[in-house]
């Protein structure tokens, strides 16, 4: 279905009513219910911008704790946003005795889901690559920086040791800080996996229920053109019409002037013979 056929259906009135028909009635809590599944998805994509600046900064010298932690943030709140707005879809999809137009809703929000999910994980992939290799890097620093360490040569064996012994206390506190954080960063990388795996299910359902949608979609798509192309010819046909009626007026107008300059004629003659 093309840009223009979809923007001509979204014109269609939104209830083509019959009294004596349900499918055609207005349903004011299928309205409500999509309009805010809507206005959810929205919001989502403002958190997708800005999940797409934070993450452009991991890996690079901005890149902070607080920057991780409003992408962790976000990764979080954009993925609870996407399962809130799938299971609705679901509720959706199973709504009975729907008209064409709520079809077509059914499916366009089936559609912008299935593309903003397509972008977050796309994001989230890119997170969850950047959060590994800067914790791998971390670790790697730590235990290199644990094993690399050697007190200087020659000189009093006992007093390097001491020396050793003290700068390994000073240091362990750091360590331990360190390695704190690296274990929350590995297990906000995991949070990240897990919610990976939840969403490519739900990426499959809503895939699936678009599928199933489009074979509608297209024969609501058919239905438009068809009206549209009735509705030219129509027009066209009225435009020939008037056109035929205007000539044949014109026609008739001269046709009875000619036969007035005639009749005026032979009453002269007549009059003046």
């Amino acid at each position: 279905m093309s840009y223009s056929d979809s923007n001509a259906l979204e014109a269609q009135p939104t209830t083509w009513r019959r009294e004596d028909d349900p499918q055609y009635a207005d349903d004011p809590e299928f309205q409500e219910f999509t309009t805010d599944l809507s206005d959810k998805l929205f919001s989502l994509t403002s958190n997708i911008s800005r999940l797409s600046n934070q993450v452009a900064l991991l890996g690079t010298k901005r890149e902070t704790d607080r920057v991780r932690e409003r992408v962790q943030d976000l990764l979080e709140e954009t993925s609870d946003g996407f399962k809130d707005i799938g299971e609705g879809l679901k509720k959706v999809q199973a709504w009975h005795d729907l008209g064409p137009s709520q079809k077509y809703t059914q499916g366009k929000l089936n559609q912008e889901f299935k593309a903003s999910l397509t972008e977050f994980q796309t994001l989230q992939r890119q997170a969850l690559d950047k959060q590994r290799a800067s914790a791998t890097a971390a670790r790697t620093a730590l235990e290199e920086g644990g094993q690399g360490f050697s007190g200087p040569q020659g000189g009093d064996q006992q007093l390097q040791q001491q020396e050793q012994e003290q700068l390994r206390l000073a240091d362990q506190s750091e360590v331990d800080f360190q390695e704190s954080l690296i274990v929350e960063r590995e297990s906000e990388i995991r949070n990240i996996e897990q919610s990976v795996g939840e969403l490519n299910e739900l990426f499959r359902d809503v895939a699936h229920m678009v599928h199933e949608q489009g074979q509608s979609l297209d024969i609501i798509s058919d239905n438009v053109v068809n009206t549209r192309d009735d509705t030219r010819g129509a027009d066209q046909n009225l435009r020939t019409a008037s056109r035929h009626q205007r000539n044949a007026r014109n026609k008739a107008c001269c046709l009875l002037l000619i036969l007035a300059i005639v009749l005026t004629v032979v009453i002269l003659a007549a009059v003046l013979g």
